[in-house]
């Protein structure tokens, strides 16, 4: 199971995970710990060690909380349509979750046509998105949400649609234009540039825009980019990409949690999407994936259909008390500080939180 204390310590509010794996069935599942914490019996003293925190953030005005919100990538994949999009945010908000933060509907790969048009410009594909993303923009926006696109920093998407690379000024453009607040910027088909180079100039064209938007840098984690990015984006990918099973997850949390001390108000590491409410794993499961992710200060997207998601999905991810862990205003990442027990199976995760943030 997983549980939330608190307890108030030096002027702060000390949230809590245990997370116990308490079947034979589970504990099966639990991989080994990450190289860096083999061994570990002791908790760790530096576990608030925010030595890098707030060095390297963008300034942009946004991301002073991880973002909330819903993409469609785990999910529908490409089976993406406006209609979907639309419901989901509809359903977002007639379900309650828009007033608990989830305010980006972020629409993922797969749709812009496979080419530029004559004017080398993006264009959404004509039968999934016939309205386009400015339409698409202003219905979201008539719902007080958010409209996140996709692109990518390679020649293709990893779907094999148009990049964005070397097409940065004029791609955020248009976005924009459309009415974009956030840009998921993808590492496919790179053309072997490293990515401290191929990166920065999203953000300056973003910049440059004068609109403000949101920017998620998704390089998987392959440059560390924790050390460089905070100069760049408004969160990062920290690991590859998460699937809805408990050794992805464990596993993705192991890796998050080396890069704690670089996370902060401006700037958050992102272990990926939620796969709360897919299917792949037990109700119990899921609610340590949802309190980790919110003890990590990670970005709490939906990756599932909330137009019909079950009444155990939403009470996960509707926890208000979770939530406002994850939305603490001092913005310190959690981490593990203790584990013991067969492969580590007994954790204890554990975060500083303002002192009144309940």
């Amino acid at each position: 199971m997983a549980k939330i204390t608190n307890n108030y310590a030096t002027g702060l509010l000390i949230a809590t995970l245990y997370v116990y794996i308490i079947s034979v069935a589970v504990t099966a599942r639990v991989l080994p710990l990450h190289p860096y914490l083999n061994g570990q019996e002791n908790p760790i003293t530096n576990i608030f060690d925010t030595s890098n925190y707030g060095i390297l953030q963008l300034g942009n005005g946004l991301a002073l909380t991880p973002q909330m919100g819903w993409n469609s990538w785990n999910f529908f994949a490409c089976e993406i349509n406006e209609k979907v999009i639309r419901e989901t945010a509809d359903a977002l908000v007639s379900t309650g979750l828009a007033k608990l933060g989830y305010n980006y509907v972020n629409i993922d790969d797969c749709w812009s046509e496979f080419v530029r048009d004559s004017k080398d410009q993006l264009v959404p594909h004509s039968e999934t998105f016939p309205s386009g993303i400015k339409s698409l923009a202003d219905y979201v926006h008539s719902k007080e949400l958010k409209l996140g696109i996709y692109s990518d920093a390679g020649k293709f998407t990893c779907q094999i649609r148009p990049g964005s690379l070397f097409h940065e000024p004029d791609d955020a453009k248009i976005f924009a234009s459309w009415g974009v607040d956030y840009l998921k910027y993808d590492n496919c088909f790179n053309l072997g540039i490293d990515p401290e180079k191929r990166y920065p100039p999203m953000r300056d064209a973003l910049n440059a825009t004068g609109r403000p938007i949101f920017y998620s840098l998704c390089e998987w984690g392959v440059h560390d980019p924790a050390l460089w990015a905070g100069k760049v984006g408004n969160s990062w990918r920290t690991t590859d990409d998460i699937n809805d099973s408990w050794a992805s997850m464990t596993t993705i949390a192991d890796l998050n949690d080396k890069w704690a001390a670089y996370a902060g108000p401006g700037g958050w590491n992102d272990p990926d999407m939620l796969e709360v409410g897919n299917g792949g794993m037990t109700y119990e499961e899921y609610r340590a994936h949802f309190s980790i992710w919110a003890l990590m200060k990670a970005p709490l997207l939906i990756g599932c259909d909330v137009r019909n998601m079950t009444a155990e999905t939403f009470e996960i991810i509707s926890n208000e008390e979770v939530i406002a862990v994850n939305q603490d205003s001092l913005g310190v990442q959690g981490r593990k500080v203790h584990s013991y027990g067969p492969d580590g199976g007994y954790q204890v995760w554990d975060s500083f939180t303002s002192p009144f943030s309940y």
